[in-house]
């Protein structure tokens, strides 16, 4: 609706989802929870279960916009958002991504895009939820004409190298159904963060999350994703391998772990001076995001 507001796209028609059944539902089916695509924002923050056991979902629903915004906005319209780069969404501006011949936001103004994973295409992805969903691992369930499939949230999006007009693996009258999320029985915490100019109704300049289950003392399943610095929520495998089995206590006071956090990004290339400062941010506010999981689990 907003690239058509804006004379970025132009639709002969529209389909509504808002009653499709389930699709609104908050689901606890045994070990795993199901969201409905259309549940909304402002239910996700309300919700006392979703609050106590995935707070890094409800957070990062929190982040998003203001509050008459959540009352309307969704889990699946969130996680679906176009970028909001205002190359693309200026429709004087021929870019890459509309079928034109370049990236204006190289040598352009490029406060506000990607330092890592741009390829050709140097937007950030716009969704909070999706950095959150990342950290804990969530499965997204992907109704179209040739039925339904669940595939992992890694595999949902695509970055430019995949696809340059799109961010997402959706094909043709295909949608966002479900999301699943794995209900840890062992102990578990999580938390996303975000930096932005403004206190409401503005993306992330940076972001993180993480998510981590214990057995007894011992990490079994950690999650680290940043956004706001790529064209997909980008996920950091290394600081998560590196986690997996250490004891709780040994990760909070590890030398080598906040290395490896410091050098987490080292593939990342600037466009320019202006948009250098996100490399350092990100990295600050994942060591934070870690810290607030230590100290609850500890």
């Amino acid at each position: 609706m907003g690239e058509m507001k804006q004379g970025v796209v132009h639709s002969e028609s529209l389909v509504s989802l808002a009653n499709v059944n389930g699709l609104k539902d908050i689901q606890n089916n045994g070990n795993i929870c199901i969201l409905g695509s259309m549940v909304t924002l402002a239910e996700i923050v309300s919700n006392e279960y979703l609050t106590s056991s995935f707070p890094a979902l409800v957070k990062a629903a929190a982040s998003v916009a203001t509050p008459q915004i959540r009352s309307i906005g969704t889990l699946g319209g969130n996680l679906c958002q176009r970028p909001r780069c205002w190359y693309y969404r200026n429709p004087l501006f021929d870019c890459l991504k509309k079928g034109g011949y370049k990236c204006f936001a190289v040598g352009g103004l490029d406060k506000y895009h990607s330092v890592i994973g741009g390829e050709r295409c140097w937007i950030v992805h716009p969704s909070d939820i999706a950095v959150a969903l990342t950290a804990l691992d969530a499965k997204v369930k992907i109704f179209g004409p040739a039925g339904s499939k669940t595939i992992e949230i890694d595999d949902f999006f695509a970055g430019p190298e995949i696809d340059i007009h799109r961010e997402n693996i959706l094909g043709e009258g295909e949608f966002v159904s479900y999301i699943e999320i794995n209900c840890e029985e062992e102990s578990s915490s999580s938390t996303f963060l975000k930096f932005k100019e403004r206190q409401s109704m503005d993306f992330a300049l940076a972001s993180a999350a993480v998510s981590i289950s214990l057995t007894g003392r011992e990490i079994y399943r950690v999650g680290v994703a940043v956004g706001g610095i790529a064209p997909i929520p980008w996920r950091l495998p290394e600081i998560e391998e590196y986690m997996l089995g250490m004891n709780i206590e040994d990760a909070k006071h590890s030398d080598q772990l906040l290395s490896k956090v410091d050098s987490s990004l080292r593939d990342a290339k600037p466009m320019s001076e202006n948009n250098a400062y996100k490399i350092d941010l990100a990295i600050s506010y994942l060591k934070r995001a870690m810290d607030r999981v230590f100290q609850d689990l500890c």
